[in-house]
């Protein structure tokens, strides 16, 4: 239902679609890449709209603060003239919240979504403010231009539990959205399910069962993604460094997530392979000669993922 009902919006992405909710079925966070005009600003209003989730979106530019963000503290007086600080929540105060071109944010801007990421709690003026659950991150990024724009750090990356890459649409989907977005009637999105349904999903994800043939394969691919222990000659020739544990804990509870989309009882060594890439791209780095001989990391996941085909 909550396929269809995104597909009658966005067209032509259906894998994209996917991975997006395995993430949220996963409780995780997004990372969105793509040229524009591929539909990812609409995608996650789509998704706000579909999921019952009040969705929220920030425009990241180099002049964008913290505070911005977060929220700050203003101070107010009473009738009485008492004076007292009062907090003013920021745009992550929200179920699913759109950072929209996040590499264009500076480094100081970037790093105030990074506690809020991991611990779903943010502290203005030395007092934590609990974020609202579920919480979500789905940021964009443009990789062309690169103009005035600053590079995630990694361990900023390790928080999004997928990097999506957006590529353009087929012929018949393009034609399809051609016609149906330039027309006098346009498809909306309506709600679905509820955020307590989508918690009670999430909730069940993590008690889906694992079997141990897929956490040794999940184990044997992440680690032999690390040049100072891997076998693998395309590993230790081309990688620079390679995914940490996050990257484990990342593939398990999205294959979980990926059955449970699928309706199956319990993920399987295929869910591990369909989701190494998006879960593993942006957690490695290929050294200076190997994108000078150019080497792609898909093709160094395609190698690591052979073992378990």
């Amino acid at each position: 239902m909550v396929r269809d009902r995104i597909g009658r919006v966005i067209f032509g992405q259906r894998e994209v679609v996917d991975l997006t909710l395995i993430t949220l079925l996963a409780g995780g966070h997004v990372l969105l890449i793509g040229v524009p005009g591929l539909a990812k600003t609409r995608l996650v209003e789509t998704l706000g709209t579909v999921l019952g989730l009040e969705e929220k979106r920030i425009q990241c530019t180099p002049d964008l603060m913290p505070a911005d963000i977060l929220g700050s503290e203003v101070l107010e007086e009473s009738e009485d003239g008492r004076r007292s600080f009062r907090f003013v929540p920021g745009p992550v105060f929200s179920q699913l919240l759109m950072a929209d071109e996040i590499n264009r944010a500076s480094p100081r801007t970037q790093s105030a979504l990074l506690q809020a990421m991991q611990e779903r709690r943010v502290s203005v003026a030395g007092h934590y403010h609990p974020l609202p659950a579920p919480f979500h991150v789905l940021a964009t990024q443009n990789p062309l231009e690169q103009e005035g724009t600053y590079p995630l750090p990694e361990a900023q990356l390790d928080r999004f539990l997928m990097q999506v890459d957006v590529t353009y649409p087929d012929r018949e989907a393009e034609r399809r959205m051609v016609v149906a977005t330039t027309g006098v009637e346009q498809e909306s999105a309506v709600t679905v399910i509820t955020p307590t349904e989508l918690q009670a999903a999430q909730r069940l994800v993590r008690r889906i069962p694992v079997g141990e043939s897929v956490v040794e394969g999940i184990l044997d691919l992440v680690r032999a993604g690390r040049p100072e222990t891997s076998d693998v000659a395309e590993v230790t020739r081309h990688v620079a460094w390679g995914p940490g544990p996050r990257a484990s804990q990342a593939l398990m509870l999205a294959a979980r997530a990926r059955a449970v989309l699928d309706g199956r009882l319990a993920p399987s060594l295929d869910d591990v392979v369909a989701l190494a890439k998006p879960v593993l791209r942006h957690r490695m780095a290929l050294s200076f000669a190997a994108r000078a001989d150019g080497v792609t990391l898909d093709a160094v996941i395609d190698r690591l993922c052979e073992p378990l085909l």
